[in-house]
């Protein structure tokens, strides 16, 4: 690390991190279709930019990953030991954006869901969360 940065071989695999279209977020579209449920994806004039909406219900829908989104209690929320400073400054600004953004939405009128990516493995499991989050189809 010449210049006292990161290191090279690291920042190459924080590049290849998705912030769309991620696998756990592509399971809960399938899984919402399948319902019957249609959606709109990442509108950009809502706060957060939230990852699916619902707007015939006025749901949106972020779907997290445990780790960047600091998931209570998931044991895929572990913090690195290199540059920990750093780390839990990051963490910590993400969780306060998250909730900054779901205060917004919900002063907005729309109702907040958060799909945690450790949610998303079992289709049986993540029908019957989203059913038990989301209103009842008309």
């Amino acid at each position: 690390m010449p210049d006292g940065g990161t290191d090279p071989s690291r920042s190459h695999i924080m590049a290849a991190v998705r912030g769309k279209n991620t696998t756990p977020e592509l399971r809960v579209r399938k899984c919402l279709h399948a319902m019957g449920y249609r959606f709109r994806l990442h509108r950009r004039d809502l706060a957060g930019t939230p990852d699916i909406v619902l707007p015939r219900y006025r749901t949106c829908i972020f779907v997290n990953g445990c780790f960047w989104h600091r998931h209570p209690g998931c044991k895929r929320a572990t913090s690195p030991k290199r540059n920990a400073e750093f780390w839990e400054a990051k963490f910590a600004r993400n969780v306060a954006r998250d909730e900054a953004n779901g205060h917004a939405l919900t002063a907005e009128g729309w109702n907040v869901v958060t799909i945690w990516e450790c949610e998303t493995v079992g289709c049986e499991g993540l029908t019957k969360l989203l059913r038990s989050v989301l209103p009842r189809r008309s």
